[in-house]
């Protein structure tokens, strides 16, 4: 049998057209990966040269998979020819063979998150501003956005818009540290993830002679996920495809939830805008879920007014009913969902790992973390600190970069005196200002004290001698000797085994500290293995492996016999049998901050509508009416996605369902945005919208504790609307009051967070 009669109709289409632009919508549960590869396997039995096929994928670990299932229809050699890979993997490559045209080392560091708040935060400190104004997280923030709107530092400090909103933001100084951040990047021959993208815009901009290099080599484009592209790669795959418009974007408009990381929902809206003559495929067979999952998503989803029309059902049996539970506190949601899961998988023999809760944000996790331990019941969180993120992990891997580039600062900075070399804070701090004061990296004056002289003692100069002649040996390896072999003598050379061997006896964690550095080694003889050729897999190559692994790419099969706890966020592309959404509250799911337009709304119902297609074979839905935060108690009412569900596919627990319809929020919040580009500027950059001057990490208190607020008084609501105080009762902090809206009846709020305005003096 061919692998093509596994498809049904709709997925063979779109698999044997593959001339042209075209565009997939997959809905949920449709078989897109099926479809992605078996579509290039089919192209190479056509006689499409391999060499010549480009595929964007979500994670590695997809890349990897899909690669090996071709593998098995046209044969492993000729699948290892198709660049595929994230983004990032694949265009990390890219700017590695031509890095020298952008300034750049070709063995540049990949910064993660930490590497660049931590840079963030040097230089703040240096510039001698308060990091309470300019936190780190948001400034990197703030970055990131100009960047994937390919806007540069340069751009930004000349923007007459973008300063005086950062004035209005009391933030004026955020350029000169986006500016001084791009500089000591590149310094430091490093750049950080947004950087991958950025750099490979200015280099098919720049360099038309590596534009038409690359419009040449990859004449068919695939790419997954296309709703969830930024501006930044939309143009990256616009350019490319320019040349031949062998183009195939597979996705789905009702899956995109990334807004807040510069995923662009347009992008695949306006597909048709690029592309006039494009063909259009619908994937609208559910294989996962039963037929009450699946309608039960659909009558929420059709409430989105941004959307390609599509009808998803599936031949799956009904399934029951989606239940909804109510719990007065959210400690008791807590208990009521560990309860429910331990009677269903003791009662049908399930395995832990059918069953995911899912959450709107982090903080959730700790009810449920606790009444899982409770019953004994295993779990996991998704999103938290994962192995590469360890402290053993991050110091050796630092390393392995300062190995592979010596001039990589924040590497440096981490191990000059770890482990303890008597290398103190004001040598190295003396070291980063003679830096800075020669414009030269920390490597270029510690390798060289005559030329850069600074205010260190002899003694620390001998010592800082000894290391750095240690990093130059490792670093003399770093093309000669295969990963495993020279990652081992680092770990040893470098004190960091004998560290932890010292340690072991102090306690457990420091027990598990030395069996995680074992466990990283024995995954770099792992890598070392995967390779035909032992010899030719560097550690500079598994230094890049490891810095674009997503949390997806790591979990391994052995690991997932638990109960998943993960944001909503992370849940997608995942399917669990058995899941829970809980926490429907307002203004926790949806969000509060996502209530000033439309657009934002529709997005959390999107989250919402992934949340739902998780689940195969059963959903509960699960809300508290009251929820305790920053030290106090708060009431909550039910989410509104509740209500925009069909009843018919809800089977309510311990409620009385009451019925009254939800007036969404207005659109007049939040539209200030500010035009940007580079230097040599892209074309229709999008906007990027402006700083909010509030810090919502905590409730705002309002007002109107401190006006005589009386029963009588007509009020407005951010909400609900115009309102009448019908009764007040409580003190201080736990005032209520209960308040007649002509839209939505009675309503009991709580003041501090209520926000009313007073409309007359009754």
């Amino acid at each position: 049998m061919s692998y093509l009669d596994e498809l049904n109709e709709s997925q063979r289409v779109a698999v044997e057209h593959i001339y042209g632009p075209s565009m997939v919508i997959a809905g949920a549960g449709s078989g897109k990966t099926r479809v992605l590869t078996y579509r290039i396997a089919f192209m190479m039995e056509q006689g499409v040269d391999p060499f010549h096929i480009l595929a964007l994928t979500f994670t590695n670990k997809a890349a990897r998979e899909m690669t090996e299932r071709i593998g098995q229809i046209v044969g492993a050699a000729d699948a290892k020819n198709i660049s595929m890979g994230t983004f990032h993997s694949v265009f990390s490559k890219i700017l590695r063979f031509n890095a020298d045209r952008i300034g750049f080392p070709n063995n540049f560091t990949i910064y993660d998150t930490q590497d660049s708040k931590s840079l963030i935060k040097d230089i703040i400190k240096e510039l001698n501003l308060d990091d309470k104004t300019y936190k780190p997280s948001m400034v990197f923030g703030r970055i990131s956005a100009a960047k994937n709107n390919l806007i540069s530092p340069e751009a930004y400090l000349a923007n007459t818009e973008i300063q005086l909103e950062d004035k209005q933001s009391r933030r004026p100084e955020l350029g000169r540290i986006f500016q001084t951040y791009a500089n000591r990047c590149l310094k430091a021959g490093a750049m950080d993830f947004d950087d991958l993208l950025y750099f490979t815009n200015v280099l098919l901009r720049d360099f038309v002679d590596v534009l038409h290099y690359y419009q040449q080599k990859f004449q068919f484009i695939l790419v997954d996920e296309y709703q969830d592209t930024n501006y930044a790669q939309y143009l990256i795959i616009k350019k490319l495809a320019a040349a031949y418009q062998n183009i195939c974007v597979v996705g789905d408009d009702a899956q995109s939830i990334y807004s807040f990381r510069g995923a662009n929902i347009e992008n695949i809206l306006n597909f048709r805008n690029d592309y006039p003559e494009f063909s259009l495929f619908k994937l609208e067979q559910n294989y996962r879920s039963t037929k009450n999952i699946v309608e039960a998503a659909n009558s929420i989803i059709k409430k989105n007014k941004d959307q390609i029309l599509k009808t998803v059902w599936t031949d799956n049996i009904q399934g029951a009913k989606i239940k909804v539970q109510r719990s007065l506190t959210d400690n008791e949601e807590g208990r009521t969902i560990a309860q429910a899961i331990f009677e269903r998988k003791t009662a049908e023999a399930k395995r832990f790992e059918d069953f995911a809760i899912l959450y709107r944000t982090n903080k959730q996790s700790r009810a449920f973390e606790e009444a899982l331990r409770k019953l004994n019941l295993p779990y996991k969180i998704y999103g938290g600190l994962s192995f590469y993120q360890r402290k053993e992990i991050k110091d050796l891997l630092a390393y392995f970069r300062l190995s592979a580039n010596p001039h990589d600062e924040e590497a440096l900075k981490r191990v000059i005196n770890y482990p303890k070399r008597g290398i103190g804070k004001t040598t190295i701090e003396n070291i980063i200002i003679s830096a800075n004061r020669y414009q030269v990296s920390m490597w270029d004056v510690i390798n060289d004290f005559q030329q850069y002289p600074t205010a260190v003692n002899t003694g620390a100069k001998q010592k800082i001698a000894e290391f750095a002649t240690m990093i130059n040996s490792f670093n003399a390896e770093i093309e000669k000797t295969d990963a495993f072999t020279l990652a081992e003598h680092i770990a040893k050379s470098s004190g960091i085994i004998r560290e932890l061997i010292a340690d072991k006896d102090k306690g457990p964690e420091e027990v598990e500290r030395f069996q995680n550095i074992e466990e990283l080694l024995a995954g770099i003889q792992e890598f070392v293995k995967g390779s035909e050729i032992e010899q030719s897999r560097t550690l500079a190559d598994f230094m890049m492996d490891v810095a674009l692994l997503t949390d997806a790419d790591q979990e391994k099969p052995e690991d997932r016999n638990h109960i998943s706890l993960m944001t909503i966020h992370s849940s997608k592309g995942l399917e669990f049998p058995h899941i829970f959404i809980v926490g429907l509250e307002e203004n926790l799911f949806p969000s509060q901050m996502a209530l000033n337009s439309r657009s934002e709304l529709e997005e959390e119902r999107r989250l919402f509508y992934v949340a739902l297609t998780r689940g195969m074979e059963s959903c509960m839905l699960s809300y508290a009416t009251s929820r305790f935060t920053w030290g106090q108690s708060i009431l909550c009412e039910p989410s509104r996605f509740i209500d925009e569900i069909d009843p018919q596919y809800l089977q309510f627990e311990s409620l009385n369902r009451t019925q009254n319809s939800r007036s969404l929020m207005g659109s007049g919040g939040f539209d200030r945005t500010f035009k940007g580009g580079l230097n040599k500027p892209f074309s229709n950059a999008p906007k990027l919208r402006a700083l909010k001057d509030l810090d919502h990490s905590k409730p705002t208190k309002n007002d109107t504790n401190k006006i005589s607020l009386v029963v009588g008084h007509n009020v407005h609501h951010e909400r609900f609307g115009k309102g009448k105080v019908l009764k007040l009762e409580g003190d201080g902090a736990d005032k209520k009051a209960t308040i007649f809206f002509p839209q939505h009846g009675s309503k009991t709020v709580l003041l501090r967070f209520a926000n009313l305005q007073i409309l007359d003096d009754q």
